[in-house]
């Protein structure tokens, strides 16, 4: 029974009065000495608690799709397979994803639709196994419009990568943030540029370490895995364009940390980066594996990043965030920036959940189909 599913919702649903009626039921028929009568008492008192606490948890957890599955929520489902050093991007090609494989020799995937009722059924997954980073992980993909569209059947498609925040599933901005239900109509009208969006696993070794998106030695590959095997895998399988000009991130709370280190660590391969209430400081996730080591959290820091980048780098970032939420973090970036970095930061104010940033979706896809626009 799936995690997210409505099966367990309803079986959630209907414990709950059905623990109240056997407490009812049972509360005077309790017999024996009367330590064991209160024992048997506060024990139904407790099982009541846990199936309302239970049915709580699971409609907060579908209205926000924290945790994607029970290896998720247990934490006991790790994605590293291997953790040797990554080889260096061939310097001719700073494609995104860039392995220095030979022309021509793709990897194809199997995809199917994502097996989830709060995700809709245009967006299809597939189970990559990482070359370069030795992380294996599900890669969720959505096409827009125009791509089956026989007009645009020799055309290629820019790309946007997702990061959810963390814990989260890699099936968040589709199901919580409904990205793609958002865009389609947008991108249908030429409001929005048809971008491919791809939201790939970040969440990659336990509920209880966060990566931070990090090549982090001994550990894991997140940066290498995010930055060259998940691009790789969309220019082996789909009609993207492999120009850095075409690609950007974007990501909410941890995932915006992502996004912003990502956009300007690889300004080669991002041409831009959007935050949604993000940070910079590592230490803002007490979970994460770049803030347990002291030269990593300054490292990894995206302001560390654009301060000490040999030359300003090409790019566009997008920070929005409420005072004390990330708003603070995008000034201080946008105060360090020189051209031809931009930095765009927009003051929100509501709480650190979808609710706040669903609805910003289509005006942050209309700033960035200005800086990567519709190809004719």
């Amino acid at each position: 029974m799936q995690l997210t599913g409505q099966p367990f919702l309803i079986l959630t649903i209907i414990l709950v009065p059905v623990s109240i009626a056997v407490a009812l039921l049972l509360w005077g028929k309790v017999k024996g000495p009367k330590p064991l009568q209160a024992a048997a008492r506060l024990a139904m008192l407790l099982f009541c608690q846990a199936t309302a606490v239970t049915m709580v948890f699971v409609m907060v957890n579908n209205a926000n799709l924290i945790y994607g599955s029970w290896d998720d929520l247990l934490g006991s489902d790790s994605h590293v397979r291997s953790v040797s050093s990554p080889p260096a991007a061939a310097a001719a090609d700073g494609r995104p994803g860039n392995d220095g494989k030979p022309a021509g020799a793709k990897v194809l995937q199997q995809f199917k639709p994502v097996d989830d009722p709060l995700v809709p059924t245009d967006v299809q997954t597939t189970e990559l196994k990482g070359r370069l980073s030795g992380v294996d992980g599900e890669v969720n993909v959505w096409l827009p419009p125009q791509y089956n569209d026989p007009a645009y059947k020799d055309k290629k498609f820019p790309v946007v990568e997702l990061f959810p925040g963390f814990p989260g599933s890699s099936k968040t901005w589709f199901g919580s943030l409904k990205v793609s239900e958002q865009l389609k109509p947008l991108m249908a009208s030429g409001q929005v540029t048809p971008f491919i969006l791809v939201s790939p696993r970040t969440q990659l070794i336990s509920t209880t370490v966060d990566t931070g998106c990090a090549d982090v030695p001994g550990k894991v590959n997140a940066d290498t895995w995010l930055s060259r095997d998940v691009p790789q895998m969309v220019l082996d399988n789909f009609r993207a364009d492999p120009s850095p000009d075409r690609w950007a991130v974007a990501g909410y709370s941890a995932g915006a940390h992502c996004a912003d280190r990502m956009a300007l660590l690889h300004p080669d391969r991002y041409r831009a980066g959007i935050s949604l209430s993000g940070y910079s400081n590592p230490g803002a996730e007490g979970l994460a594996l770049t803030a347990k080591d002291p030269k990593l959290k300054e490292t990894a820091n995206p302001l560390y990043i654009l301060q000490h980048a040999v030359a300003p780098p090409k790019t566009a970032l997008y920070q929005s965030g409420d005072k004390g939420d990330g708003y603070e973090d995008g000034q201080a970036l946008a105060a360090a920036a020189k051209a031809p970095t931009t930095v765009t930061v927009v003051e929100t104010n509501g709480p650190h959940t979808p609710s706040l940033w669903r609805p910003m979706l289509p005006d942050v896809f209309k700033w960035l189909s200005t800086i990567i626009p519709v190809q004719h």
